[in-house]
């Protein structure tokens, strides 16, 4: 036990999806439904026993109402985490507190968005609205054009390459290594759908230097997973991931929206990511070369480079070269994103890769690491984050 986190107490037993689509033509609550209940009968739970819910903040789907759709009976807790992308990690986390603390034996922690047919995130007015600054920030950027995420992670990439000498062809490996395994996933969307330098190369940019292929996927669809206690696990259908760690951070400069970084942090660099690191792995009392594969948050090809290196897979300014030497594939020193992460499987803002994270621990990936045993999760870098330090039993 570090700092009072208790190691293995809990295990994620059940994961659920709904398929991603560009149309689901269903609501909300029908994708968290159906996301909860495929992770309730994979683990042999029953709906009416579960007694918690936890949701991110900025789903559409209340606890109350999951719980309804479902058939649960009574829930004596429920709570959500965020922001956005940076919850999942933060969602299981508080899921863990719930059962430890004995507020909940049974928690579903679920994220379900219409994100292409519906709301997509990726649209400037949705960036103005949701992450935080709201209009007393988008006055200091808006006038300049900056008004999209792509455009605000284009500028930390044009700076990361200015100061570090990361090529294009370097960023394209990064997308390659999603491609390859997603084309092994029947659920992911560029299943099948290969892709080569020259495409990636050859996609129209959006915003300089981001082209089409380093964009995420706005996505239709839902992921679930179900927490309870380690020693409960022992007696259901799956084999448990033991949750070794969970851990937030903000770093020392917390931001209060997204573009806070490139407008007032001495280093827009310096993500959160590299606090959180610290603290899960102290938590674990694991290190990186601990880890045999790893889901990292990829809304943009750069946001997972920069996270290689907080979470201290290779030295600061290395990490083109660590993708480009085939480092994120199979047979590589970190095997990545093995579902296609959410360039390529679905952007369901980082759950889908908490379930991917799962099958690597039971050994059912599509995309497996021999002998996987410690899966490292992350949640989105900015404007917080959040990770995970799953582990096999």
């Amino acid at each position: 036990m570090v700092d009072g986190w208790k190691r293995d107490a809990c295990a994620i037993v059940g994961i659920g999806e709904s398929a991603y689509t560009k149309n689901s033509g269903t609501s909300v609550t029908a994708l968290a439904a159906e996301a909860t209940l495929a992770a309730l009968a994979d683990a042999g739970i029953s709906p009416s026993e579960v007694d918690g819910v936890v949701r991110n903040d900025m789903d559409r789907v209340s606890c109350a109402a999951l719980a309804d759709a479902i058939g649960a009976r009574n829930l004596t807790y429920y709570g959500d985490a965020g922001p956005g992308g940076s919850g999942p990690c933060a969602m299981v986390a508080q899921a863990v507190g719930a059962v430890v603390s004995g507020q909940a034996e049974t928690v579903v922690v679920f994220r379900s968005l219409n994100g292409r047919s519906g709301t997509r995130f990726g649209l400037s007015s949705e960036l103005a609205r949701t992450t935080g600054g709201g209009e007393s920030m988008t006055e200091f950027y808006g006038p300049y054009g900056l008004l999209s995420p792509g455009q605000f992670f284009a500028l930390l990439t044009r700076m990361y390459m200015n100061r570090t000498g990361l090529t294009s062809e370097q960023l394209g490996h990064v997308a390659l290594a999603a491609r390859r395994h997603a084309n092994n996933n029947p659920r992911a969307q560029m299943y099948g759908r290969k892709m080569t330098l020259d495409d990636y190369l050859g996609s129209r940019m959006l915003s300089s230097p981001l082209r089409l292929f380093d964009y995420c996927l706005e996505t239709d669809g839902a992921a679930a997973v179900v927490v309870t206690s380690s020693a409960r696990a022992r007696d259901l259908r799956q084999a448990p991931a033991l949750i070794r760690a969970a851990a937030m951070g903000t770093g020392p400069s917390p931001q209060p929206g997204m573009m806070y970084p490139v407008l007032n942090r001495r280093d827009p660099l310096s993500m959160p990511s590299r606090y959180c690191a610290e603290t899960l792995y102290a938590r674990a009392g694991l290190g990186p070369e601990d880890v045999d594969s790893a889901q990292i948050y990829d809304c943009f090809t750069i946001t997972a480079l920069l996270q290689l290196e907080d979470y201290g897979f290779c030295a600061p300014g290395e990490a083109g070269d660590f993708a480009a030497a085939g480092e994120l594939e199979i047979g590589g020193a970190l095997p990545f994103n093995t579902s296609g992460g959410h360039m390529s499987e679905g952007y369901i803002h980082g759950m889908n890769h908490i379930v991917e994270g799962v099958r690597q621990i039971r050994g059912t990936s599509t995309t497996q690491v021999d002998g996987a045993e410690v899966s490292l999760v992350t949640s989105a870098p900015p404007p917080a984050t959040s990770a995970l330090m799953l582990v096999a039993a």
